[in-house]
């Protein structure tokens, strides 16, 4: 996505010593870096039986959700009493959490991490599509500069680059892979979606600190899931037997590290550097990914992911120029 809550951070958060909200900065990028290798391990392997792929999804909202509870009764945070909050909030929940989430899933089992990792970075690119398309002729209508619209095309290029698309011609396993390397573009198509829809619909509207908006959209997520949970997750484990201890640590670390206390820690940052510093998570994200997928699971990477990672940075760079900045979660 992922993702910081749009909402305004209160400003009434006693200020923390700069080793503290660094730390926070760093476990941002830790977690939502190693969710992709997080979901791989969480989906088993002959080794280790896992979860299904609605397993793991709907799994990390709730384990996410439960987390945000916790903060929010401990912080003594009140909750949204306004139904049209609440409604905004469930279709920002689908299209954060639930949705991009399910796609995430399902393609990391036919994806190295690192791959999701990197393809995830589009997330602003998107952001700058959808914001631009949802303000159109409103009285906040926002127009994409010269520089950004060459930003969204350098971030094509970019993507053609990583996912190797001239393979298509004589590589038949890339052909195979495809659909999943397009089922991560569209959850990163959602989280611009949903980011859209937070700055029209709730990002000043309201009363309530990004906590309690993130604690309400992970939750909402959380209800529907469990709600269709019989048709998304027919099977909770693969194989019938009971997950292991590794993919069942890697799921709770997933959901309440990575979907719930990450949120906590980003509005850390928002509330003591910024915006602007919180939103810089998006370019550490994918080298984490890659890192992880490589030393943990001996994930090969070939020249062109590098080389168009680098090159979707750069188009970020451009993109975010003068849009509001949001980091990207996975």
């Amino acid at each position: 996505m992922s993702a910081a809550s749009p909402s305004t951070p209160r400003t009434d958060t006693p200020i923390r010593p700069r080793a503290a909200v660094l730390a926070a900065y760093l476990a941002i990028a830790l977690m939502w870096g190693s969710s992709f290798l997080l979901i791989k391990v969480a989906l088993g392997s002959a080794s280790h039986s896992g979860f299904s792929v609605g397993g793991v999804a709907i799994g990390r909202i709730v384990l996410g959700a439960a987390a945000l509870v916790v903060v929010m009764v401990l912080s003594r945070t009140r909750w949204p009493r306004e139904l049209w909050l609440w409604g905004h909030l469930t279709v920002v929940g689908l299209l954060l959490c639930l949705v991009p989430f399910l796609l995430y899933a399902w393609a990391g089992q036919y994806l190295p991490s690192g791959m999701s990792a990197i393809l995830n970075a589009t997330t602003p690119i998107w952001t700058a599509l959808a914001v631009t398309a949802s303000t159109r002729g409103t009285a906040h209508g926002e127009r994409l500069t010269r520089g950004q619209v060459a930003g969204v095309a350098l971030g094509v290029v970019g993507v053609a680059v990583v996912m190797g698309l001239w393979r298509l011609v004589d590589d038949a396993s890339f052909a195979a892979s495809l659909p999943a390397q397009l089922a991560c573009l569209g959850a990163t198509a959602c989280y611009g979606a949903g980011f859209a829809w937070m700055r029209r619909f709730v990002s000043g509207r309201h009363g309530h600190g990004s906590l309690t908006v993130a604690a309400g959209q992970v939750g909402s997520a959380a209800v529907i899931g469990l709600v269709l949970s019989p048709l998304l997750v027919p099977h909770l484990v693969v194989g019938g037997s009971a997950p292991g201890l590794t993919p069942t640590l890697a799921l709770v670390a997933l959901g309440v590290l990575g979907t719930g206390l990450a949120y906590v820690w980003n509005n850390v940052v928002l509330v003591e550097w910024g915006s602007l510093a919180a939103s810089s998570v998006t370019y550490l994200t994918p080298l984490v990914g890659v890192v992880a997928g490589v030393l943990v699971l001996g994930e090969r990477i070939t020249w062109n992911e590098p080389v168009g990672a680098l090159v979707v940075v750069v188009s970020v760079l451009l993109v975010q120029k003068r849009l509001p900045r949001r980091p990207s979660q996975p």
